[in-house]
């Protein structure tokens, strides 16, 4: 699956994996790993990031689905 993905589209998956699995370490723990490493504007900058790659990946999925219809 992932040879047939561009680099962007590679790296906004492994961040949007990683992101999920630090977003359930808060749900489960309430530990916010990347502000707690980065501290708290980088860690926001990280989310924000993290967002913009679940965006990325929603809208190649829109792309995939427009070219099927």
């Amino acid at each position: 699956m992932l040879k047939e993905l561009g680099l962007y589209d590679q790296i906004a998956l492994i961040v949007v994996v990683l992101g999920g699995i630090f977003w359930g370490l808060v749900g489960l723990f309430n530990l916010f790993l990347v502000t707690a490493i980065l501290g708290n504007f980088l860690g926001r900058i990280i989310y924000i990031g993290v967002g913009v790659a679940a965006g990325w990946l929603c809208y190649q999925i829109y792309l995939e689905k427009m070219k099927k219809a």
